[in-house]
């Protein structure tokens, strides 16, 4: 090709993947006197593609280095296109939106990402790199992708999640590319059906023989006719009389929801706090707190007189308000920023702590909550909101 003086040149290299392609072609430009713009390169199944812009300089080195080309591809083993990139207008208005899509699922197929990258363009996203987050299968991915300064990313986001609601293996997440992505440092769940898999007060309900009368009260509480405060009393005094050993005994065996050892595992040894707020009770909270090394649990503590419970609870409710504000009084006393923590939560009474936090993480939720949330799980288990943070596999082993 013919270029001019500070020309601007695109050189796309495509073939086998060898230890010194890189270094002796970007070696070649050098000694051109190139001027790098921009690289990008990536290895997939020992194939290479690697993207070079460069300005080139006046002078015959310009000239010998494009001669020298051909015969340097083909001894690598590589195809290189060469193509002059016209001069662009310096950028005019507001910089585009930066969003990250991340995908997850048991395997996600060619209909999967063909569905995704659809749902993408309808919604005038433009996706500028795809990375690999799982090993074989293929199981999560991340897009990086840009809106228009005038979309709506509100739209994009109902858009993904009715798409991963059509699916019932497959998780998609929109995430505001920032800088607190990925330097989340704190993670706070609620207990019951989503740090594990059951309501504890619906079991001691069933234990004592009374769980019909607690379920009209959470379905009447659910359809508005009571508030959560209230309703929370009326099943604890259901409860007056248990023996707490029933109590003590669901608390040392309670059913974790798949991938919560995982994830607290890796956030621990990644140096992340981690914390409960449940409205349940805070016998349950404390033993899991003690078993998986959760650093702080707080939830309403029950009442017990003569190895007994009383019916009422003790100090005060932790309900929906409360949760939001004891998880910022945490991270204001652990010295965290808003954006820099993760809510995770399945009720209603989770939402203003989802709302608080930097990201809300609706889990398994109903649909009311997976719409206000930030972002929802429902096909993979907690350990997915590792991949939302954007870890590797290859990273997830390497910390156990």
């Amino acid at each position: 090709m013919h270029t001019r003086p500070s020309d601007s040149v695109l050189l796309t290299v495509t073939g086998r993947d060898g230890p010194d392609t890189t270094a002796r072609l970007t070696g070649l430009l050098a000694d051109a006197g190139a001027e790098l713009l921009d690289v990008e390169q990536v290895v997939v199944q020992g194939l290479l593609t690697l993207a070079l812009w460069v300005r080139l300089p006046e002078g015959a080195r310009v000239g010998e280095a494009l001669q020298a080309l051909p015969e340097l591809a083909r001894e690598l083993g590589v195809t290189v296109d060469v193509r002059a990139v016209p001069p662009s207008a310096p950028p005019m208005g507001p910089e585009p939106l930066r969003y990250v899509v991340t995908a997850t699922g048991k395997a996600l197929g060619v209909r999967d990402v063909q569905a995704l990258t659809r749902t993408l363009a309808a919604g005038h996203a433009r996706v500028e790199r795809i990375t690999r987050l799982s090993e074989t299968p293929l199981a999560a991915v991340e897009l990086h992708v840009t809106l228009p300064p005038d979309a709506d990313p509100a739209a994009l986001k109902r858009a993904l999640l009715s798409l991963s609601m059509a699916s019932p293996t497959f998780d998609v997440a929109l995430q505001r590319e920032s800088l607190y992505r990925r330097g989340k440092r704190m993670v706070v769940m609620d207990m019951d059906s989503t740090l594990i898999r059951i309501e504890v007060i619906d079991e001691l309900a069933r234990a004592y023989g009374v769980h019909a009368q607690v379920a009209a009260i959470t379905e009447r509480a659910m359809h508005g006719e009571m508030d959560y405060d209230e309703s929370l009393r009326q099943r604890v005094a259901l409860l007056a009389g248990l023996d707490a050993r029933v109590l003590h005994d669901l608390a040392a065996n309670l059913p974790l929801t798949e991938g919560a050892e995982t994830l607290i595992r890796v956030l621990r040894r990644l140096g992340y706090r981690t914390a409960v707020i449940s409205g349940g009770f805070s016998v349950a909270a404390e033993a899991l707190q003690q078993r998986l090394g959760i650093d702080f649990a707080y939830s309403n503590a029950l009442e017990v007189q003569d190895g007994k419970l009383t019916g009422r609870t003790v100090g005060t409710i932790v309900n929906a308000r409360r949760k939001a504000e004891l998880l910022e009084t945490l991270a204001k006393q652990e010295g965290i920023l808003l954006e820099q923590v993760i809510a995770v939560g399945d009720g209603a009474n989770d939402l203003l702590m989802l709302e608080k936090a930097g990201l809300g993480i609706a889990f398994r939720a109903k649909p009311k909550l997976r719409e206000a949330a930030d972002t929802s799980i429902s096909a993979g288990g907690l350990d997915t909101i590792l991949t939302l943070l954007g870890l590797t596999a290859r990273e997830l082993r390497e910390v156990g």
